[in-house]
């Protein structure tokens, strides 16, 4: 919201205050139950630097929330320096999100991996992953500074193009089980089953 024109404020104001916008015609729009959502990038630098304590580094909920107040704090006074009170006034909420933790981000992979699964499973291929290559995921997924944002760039790098050199080789194809896992130096490795995977491994149970 920051880096929108200063009439979009003027606009804001009034549409916050009335619950109306009315135009240079005299024509009239109601927001008589509208939810309005607005993002702001203004706190990110508190947020990165504090980010150490929220969830990711400590293991105290004390100890995060305690972060998070401090974080919350800070954030607010740097949007009063930026925006006019009169507009911080008219807003009902400001959030500021916490960082995501690692156990959370570990839970994205495993949606992600989930939607691949499934693209797997309408070609009749059965994928599995190990242990292992979840943590490998979160582990190149995760950026303290971005969340959970890398994680899609990682499944596409380290599972995706992986399942598409195996398919171009011939080496899996159509109807086949697989399981995917990394090996000693953490490189990925792409192992066809003979048999079926184990229930823990197999895709519905990820």
């Amino acid at each position: 919201i920051e880096k929108a024109h200063p009439d979009v404020f003027n606009l804001l104001l009034q549409l916050l205050e009335d619950g109306r916008l009315t135009d240079s015609k005299g024509r009239t729009v109601d927001f008589k139950n509208t939810l309005i959502i607005m993002t702001s990038n203004i706190g990110s630098k508190v947020i990165e630097k504090g980010g150490g304590g929220l969830g990711f580094e400590f293991s105290g909920s004390s100890v995060e929330d305690t972060q998070y107040t401090r974080i919350r704090s800070l954030v607010n006074e740097e949007l009063k320096q930026y925006f006019r009170p009169e507009f911080l006034n008219r807003l009902d909420e400001i959030i500021v999100f916490r960082q995501l933790s690692r156990d959370e981000v570990k839970l994205i992979a495993e949606i992600m991996l989930r939607e691949v699964f499934a693209r797997m499973q309408e070609k009749g291929i059965t994928l599995s992953v190990s242990e292992s290559f979840k943590e490998r995921l979160v582990e190149e997924g995760y950026n303290p500074s971005y969340g959970a944002r890398p994680l899609r760039r990682a499944v596409m790098r380290l599972l995706e193009d992986s399942l598409a050199e195996e398919f171009l080789s011939g080496r899996i194809s159509d109807g086949d089980s697989a399981l995917v896992d990394v090996d000693d130096s953490k490189q990925v490795v792409i192992r066809k089953d003979t048999v079926a995977p184990l229930p823990e491994l197999a895709a519905a149970g990820v």
